[in-house]
């Protein structure tokens, strides 16, 4: 009697299953931010674009790479366009204490050095009221 045995398999394809779930949110977020929850649809992930992070602490992270107060526009700068020769998109990840002030400043640097595709970051649905 020849039979396949699948079970040993199974077993290896559920351990690999649950080690891409664990792993798979690490890899898209460096920097803990605490984000606020909404209700607009995910955007697909775009590999021409650059990642913001804003601490509670108001220090500035692109790309997981801490920046010096003030060298933001400096660092937009040198950002290289797109292979459709556009601004990247950004992505921005604000946590959910900080003072809306501080968000616009930043965003405002950001559409000063020609970036105009802006995603903001939220950390999931929020309850309608």
């Amino acid at each position: 009697m020849a039979e396949i045995n699948v079970t040993p398999l199974v077993d290896v394809m559920l351990v690999l299953l649950i080690i891409f779930m664990v792993t798979a949110p690490l890899l898209s977020a460096g920097v803990p931010v605490d984000l606020p929850d909404s209700n607009a649809k995910p955007l697909n992930q775009n590999p021409s674009e650059i990642s913001l992070s804003i601490t509670p602490d108001k220090v500035i992270y692109l790309n997981n790479a801490a920046l010096d107060p003030g060298s933001l526009a400096a660092r937009l700068a040198g950002v290289p366009p797109g292979p459709d020769g556009k601004p990247p998109l950004v992505t921005l990840r604000a946590d959910r204490s900080l003072d809306y002030g501080t968000v616009m400043a930043v965003m405002g640097e950001l559409n000063r050095a020609g970036f105009t595709a802006i995603s903001m970051v939220s950390g999931g649905s929020a309850k309608s009221p």
